[in-house]
């Protein structure tokens, strides 16, 4: 009787699921013919008759000032030096700012002019990708958000070629089957990775993995099902790119892992401003008992500041340079908004913990002609980050002449301070000890070593130029505009 019950209730079942699947293909197929018929109203004709082609980036905080702005800006200027017909859009969150006071900000912060007018779709519910926002299953708040988000944008203006540049990779099924765009991205950093399904398996505490669930087995065994499970819809959504850059090889690794998608997939280098930096003279130090130490990198928590307020107060604390010996650290970086504002507070407070606040300088959100005059000075550049993916800060650093020192991971490991010619280029360290002894070291060196490393480190860093990056990226786009 059981099984005739359950048999004459599978075929109405199967039956109102057929229904309910042909009403959401019927939607989502209306929903496209509508997002179509809107596209039109935000396209023209250029003068020789052809039809401006609407090029979109998804970049919710284009007005910061880190190196993900830095490839947007340079990736909009060479599309519009290669591509007459082309009109570049910006998808931001910056509703605090007018679209002149953003491109000000992209000349004043990077020192890059734009050939051409960019528009600006200014959204309003960025709030939904803020980290704040989900103190639990963040990634997925995350991604979930910035699916609205982007349903947002295009609504609001639908392009014909979409670029994720700040790695929203949810929002590019969202592009391409609704909005019919040819769909590229450009990925700094993956949303998930390898590394932190082993830091949850290992039971590691870490920024993004809370102590109380690093002790426990079972919230453990619980985080690492969650991960698969993301990594598993992160691997569908990226994989549905035309196009996909990747800015390292670590990156590389990890993207081609969770995409599957080789045949689209290249490595582009951020285009470092290494030139600018270049013009610093390189010249013998002028005084051997006065060293700055600089960091640049955003007050964000992965770039793990604190660890170089503790690895500089050892380092003074252990007096192993002798006492005539002055030093300086100056930490260099951008605040996005109140949340970086308070880790800036934090990091203050610890360097009043550790005795070391009048040793140790902020400078935030600073023009670049004053990041420049500060590395033009410095003797060692310092980068905490680990697993950082690419690292522009390690590379400004080298072009402009400082003994880099980064962490011993990522992309400094694999692709920047890796040696020239057989020829040492830096230094890379993993944690409070090794950073300190590090320290002690490169200032233990004479200054003609010291100059040796820095001039093979210039010398190396030619590859990662604006230059490179644009026939790269132009290498990269172009079946996006076939």
């Amino acid at each position: 009787a059981c099984f005739r019950l359950l048999g004459s209730l599978l075929i109405p079942a199967l039956f109102l699921s057929g229904v309910v699947c042909m009403c959401l293909v019927l939607l989502l197929w209306g929903l496209r013919l509508w997002i179509q018929q809107r596209k039109k109203q935000f396209t023209s004709a250029t003068g020789d008759g052809k039809r401006t082609l609407l090029v979109a980036f998804f970049h919710p905080y284009c007005n910061a000032g880190g190196g993900g702005e830095r490839v947007l800006w340079c990736a909009i200027r060479t599309l519009q030096k290669r591509y007459r017909n082309v009109t570049c859009v910006v998808y931001t969150g910056d509703r605090d700012a007018t679209a002149e006071e953003i491109v000000e900000g992209a000349l004043r912060r990077f020192n890059i002019k734009l050939t051409y007018p960019v528009k600006f779709v200014f959204l309003e519910k960025r709030y939904l990708v803020e980290a704040s926002l989900y103190p639990y299953f963040t990634l997925l708040g995350q991604s979930l958000g910035s699916v609205v988000l982007g349903w947002e944008a295009l609504l609001k203006c639908t392009p014909d070629v979409y670029i994720d540049s700040m790695g929203y990779a949810f929002t590019l099924p969202l592009f391409k089957y609704l909005g019919g765009c040819r769909v590229g991205c450009y990925v700094h950093y993956p949303t998930i990775s390898t590394d932190m399904l082993s830091v949850v398996r290992n039971q590691d505490t870490r920024f993004n993995n809370a102590a109380f669930i690093s002790n426990s087995p079972l919230f453990s065994k619980f985080k690492l099902v969650y991960y698969y499970f993301f990594a598993f819809m992160y691997g569908l959504v990226g994989s549905c790119s035309d196009v996909v850059m990747v800015n390292s090889s670590w990156t590389l690794n990890h993207i081609l892992a969770l995409w599957r998608a080789g045949a689209c997939t290249s490595v582009v280098y951020p285009p470092c401003d290494v030139q600018t930096f270049l013009d610093i003279p390189l010249e013998e130090e002028k005084s051997t008992a006065e060293h700055c130490i600089v960091s640049v990198s955003q007050f964000r928590p992965e770039k793990d500041h604190p660890l170089q307020i503790r690895a500089f107060a050892k380092l003074l604390k252990e007096k192993r340079l002798g006492s005539q010996l002055s030093l300086k650290l100056i930490l260099i970086g951008g605040c996005r908004n109140q949340q970086d504002e308070e880790r800036v507070k934090n990091l203050k407070r610890l360097c009043e913990e550790l005795g070391v606040s009048k040793e140790v300088t902020f400078r935030i959100n600073i023009p670049f002609q004053e990041l420049k005059r500060h590395l033009a000075e410095a003797t060692i550049g310092l980068h905490t980050m680990w697993n950082e993916h690419f690292g522009i800060g390690v590379v400004e650093c080298m072009a402009a002449g400082t003994v880099i020192l980064a962490h011993n991971s990522g992309g400094p490991k694999l692709d920047i301070v890796v040696p020239y010619e057989g020829r040492i280029t830096g230094f890379l360290a993993e944690n409070e000890d090794s950073y300190a002894e590090t320290m002690a070291s490169i200032l233990s060196l004479s200054p003609d070593k010291r100059l040796e490393i820095r001039e093979d480190a210039r010398r190396s860093v030619h590859r990662f130029s604006d230059q490179r990056f644009e026939e790269a990226f132009l290498l990269s786009v172009e079946p996006l505009f076939k």
